[in-house]
């Protein structure tokens, strides 16, 4: 690899760290930070405000990459997501960090979509999935440092201070790549679609409101009313537009599986590291800083995964790859479902280390694919259109997962004659129904093990999806 490429991979690994350190430590530390703003109930919105906005921006800043460059979009994405980084911070109650966060998600949008595009652009088949392998080591660091930094910080200082670690890792990408990488950008002229954009934008955002929202009948009953008409303006537009945002063209019987594929397993990751976090403290009752490491054997597993794909994908195609990294799946969930209110954390572990097999061999898997499927010209757009279906399962994950634990904690308590007991109330910190330590870790448990439940049940359907696949190798 030519010593420019290294420094240009080194600086996405440092930028790539921004989005891995924060949802490291943001997931470590959410119990903390919910105690101490007492907003259990509005967890899920931490998270749904960041991928909303990322969700949203992912499209535009791929087509923006296709048309301007790459180099100038991903340096105001990171500058965006440095000021919303430093905003939430600053934050003094759960309103100012959802909005905050929201913020950083607009920038994520740009780091976490032209990272690997960049990777499409400069690597070879093979040589992608090792690139890709590079920038999954990042998250297994973030994995394994952010816990400990967070809990240094948390037992320190306090948890506003986890945001500003990443300032220093940002502001040195970005030197980087503005220094090293250098780009030929086809000069066109720029037809930028932003009725298309318009119509994308107001369409997730009401479905993902819609997901948020289960009390009001009518205004979700609207809300899904308001995304399905601007799908289909949207789609009209998108037919007439000269530069739409998601051209047709990139669209074919593989790339519309492996996108499904991708929606369905990002609901699973998404739920594993938001959720999982709550069971080892909560219901484990192990620290925030020992909490987070259990999630690191995840991101070591997909790491390693990086490195077979580059054999693998190219010898045997992607429908036996990810049928494979899907069985894995629905394996580490069984395992997941046998744990109880007193497990081994052994068996968490190992439960842990399979997935990362499974959430590599598919996602991984799914970037290769789309960028093999379009010319050089669209990979942008293609990469930037499978991680806005990553993120848009991410985010309604997130949610819908979310009021499924606030949920059955609820059930468990009125199981028992104990009515109105909510997340919230049900923390040490605010335990106005005088449960008991045992209550208290039989309740959360309740919660997240319906969540585990589910995520059996969705990796089935996975597998059952990912059989359609058409029976092809990409090329080397």
């Amino acid at each position: 690899m030519e010593k420019q490429k290294k420094l240009v991979v080194v600086a996405l690994m440092l930028v790539t760290f921004l989005a891995a350190f924060e949802g490291t430590v943001v997931s470590t530390a959410m119990p903390t930070i919910a105690r101490d703003l007492n907003g259990y109930n509005l967890i899920s919105w931490i998270f749904s405000a960041y991928l909303l906005t990322s969700a949203v921006s992912t499209p535009i800043y791929g087509k923006l990459s296709d048309l301007f460059g790459r180099k100038k979009i991903i340096t105001i994405g990171i500058l965006i997501f440095l000021v919303g980084t430093t905003l939430s911070g600053l934050s003094r109650d759960m309103v100012q960090l959802i909005i905050f966060r929201a913020i950083q998600g607009l920038g994520s949008g740009a780091i976490l979509t032209l990272t690997y595009t960049i990777i499409g652009d400069l690597f070879d088949t093979s040589e992608k999935a090792k690139m890709q392998g590079f920038l999954s080591t990042v998250w297994g660091v973030a994995s394994i440092l952010g816990p400990f930094v967070g809990g240094a910080i948390l037992a320190k200082l306090s948890w506003h201070w986890i945001f500003f670690v990443n300032i220093p890792f940002g502001l040195i990408g970005m030197y980087m790549i503005n220094k090293y990488f250098h780009e030929k950008v086809v000069k066109r002229k720029a037809s930028i679609d932003y009725l298309g954009s318009l119509f994308l934008t107001i369409a997730i955002v009401a479905l993902l409101f819609s997901c948020l929202e289960s009390h009001n009948t009518k205004l979700l009953t609207g809300l899904i009313i308001v995304s399905i008409v601007s799908i289909i303006i949207f789609c009209i537009v998108e037919s007439k537009a000269k530069e739409p945002i998601v051209p047709k063209k990139i669209f074919n019987k593989t790339t519309i599986i492996v996108n499904i594929l991708c929606f369905i397993v990002s609901i699973i990751l998404i739920s594993i590291q938001s959720y999982m976090p709550i069971y080892t403290q909560n219901v484990l009752g192990y620290s925030p800083l020992l909490s987070g490491l259990f999630l690191a054997p995840v991101s070591i597993s997909w790491f390693l995964t990086s490195f077979i794909l580059s054999r693998t994908l190219p010898k045997y195609g992607e429908k036996i790859v990810m049928t494979v990294a899907i069985i894995i799946l629905i394996v580490a969930n069984i395992i997941v479902n046998l744990l109880g209110i007193n497990s081994n954390i052994i068996i968490l572990i190992i439960a842990m280390f399979i997935m990362g097999f499974g959430f590599g061999g598919v996602l991984n898997s799914s970037i290769i694919v789309v960028q093999e499927q379009v010319e050089p010209r669209d990979i942008g757009v293609s990469t930037s259109t499978i991680a806005l279906i990553r993120t848009l399962g991410q985010t309604i994950g997130v949610s819908i997962f979310g009021a499924i634990m606030n949920l059955s904690i609820t059930n468990h308590f009125k199981a028992q004659g104990i009515n109105g007991v909510t997340p919230d109330n049900l923390s040490p910190t605010n335990n106005i129904f005088h449960l008991s330590n045992a209550q208290i870790k039989s309740g959360f448990f309740a919660g997240v093990h319906s969540i585990f439940w589910a995520l059996l049940i969705i990796a089935i359907i996975t597998l059952i999806i990912g059989l359609i696949l058409p029976k092809k190798k990409i090329k080397e």
